[in-house]
């Protein structure tokens, strides 16, 4: 059997895993969207088929939700990349190698625990009676209970301690792979810490964080368990509307058409993103061109040893 029959042949179980669990399911979700809910007892019917579950998503009503999802999947993941970077830094290249595995052990260890009883244990530190808001009045930072519980505040708080394992593991990895080597022939060429750190150890590191950042991004986005447990009716996330609308209304068009527009915004925030970056590296890729000069053809090329040696001759 041919070597790439081999290959594909192999490759045949993550397909079907896909097919059965993503792309059956996704595929679902969209022709339910297109639908409408039958009756008081019914959940879907799709003998007609339409918009106008999309129209409805996009109301004012539940557009000041995805509105308020965008802003706390950013700014989540904006501070998840200001917290994990430093540590994941600090991990790969201060720490020595025989404690790096402690370390990483520590990180995951929120993981130990359901994701449910995590937010829950925010629930009471962020309560007006519970202990941070006690002690910050002890000291006299507060004059009154913390106000922070059923808050987008509590909301960003609680995802980013949910999520931040998801940003450090990859940033530790992509930046352990920049070898000492390369840094310190930057600094013997020359450049300063900073210099090498943005010019050398972030472009060579990229991988990892657009890893960390799709890992991070992507879920919390779709996160209802950390937004219904802290946020409240002021912490609303499209990720409950898509809940409400498939367990407590029964509108599973509607919680459908919610689903297929979260996706969109979510595909579209990441290709916007990418756009930017791409834009704002631009003048750094061709200051390097132009650095560099252009690639020597073959003509360039510096002779090999028996060329010159019949040249000699």
């Amino acid at each position: 059997m041919p070597k790439r029959s081999t290959g594909a042949a192999l490759a045949v179980p993550a397909w079907a895993w896909l097919a059965v669990f993503f792309v059956a399911p996704v595929g679902m979700v969209v022709w339910f969207s297109f639908g409408y809910k039958p009756g008081v007892f019914g959940t879907h019917a799709n003998d007609i088929l339409s918009f106008d579950r999309y129209v409805e998503a996009m109301s004012p009503t539940f557009f000041s939700t995805f509105q308020n999802t965008l802003w706390v999947g950013i700014l989540g993941t904006v501070i998840c990349f200001l917290v994990g970077a430093p540590v994941a830094y600090w991990m790969a290249f201060k720490v020595r190698p025989q404690r790096r595995g402690l370390l990483i052990a520590l990180v995951l260890v929120p993981f130990w625990t359901n994701f449910l009883v995590r937010t829950i244990g925010w629930q009471v530190i962020l309560a007006p009676e519970g202990w941070m808001s006690t002690a910050l009045q002890a000291i006299g930072v507060l004059d009154g209970p913390l106000e922070l519980m059923y808050t987008r505040t509590a909301v960003v708080i609680g995802v980013v301690y949910n999520y931040l394992p998801l940003m450090i593991l990859p940033l530790f990895v992509a930046f352990d792979r920049v070898g000492p080597a390369l840094r310190e022939a930057s600094k013997d060429l020359g450049a300063g810490k900073i210099r090498t750190f943005f010019r050398v150890t972030l472009p060579l590191s990229q991988p990892g964080i657009i890893a960390g950042v799709l890992l991070v991004f992507i879920p919390l986005m779709g996160d209802y368990i950390t937004a219904t447990v802290l946020g409240g009716a002021r912490g609303n996330m499209v990720g409950q509307l898509v809940a409400s609308q498939f367990q407590t209304a029964q509108n599973w068009a509607l919680g459908s058409a919610m689903a297929v527009l979260l996706m969109l915004v979510i595909t579209l925030t990441i290709a916007a993103a990418a756009a930017v970056i791409w834009l704002v590296s631009l003048p750094f890729r061709s200051s390097n061109r132009l650095v560099l000069g252009p690639a020597p053809t073959h003509a360039q090329q510096p002779a090999s040893a028996p060329e010159r040696e019949g040249v000699v001759a």
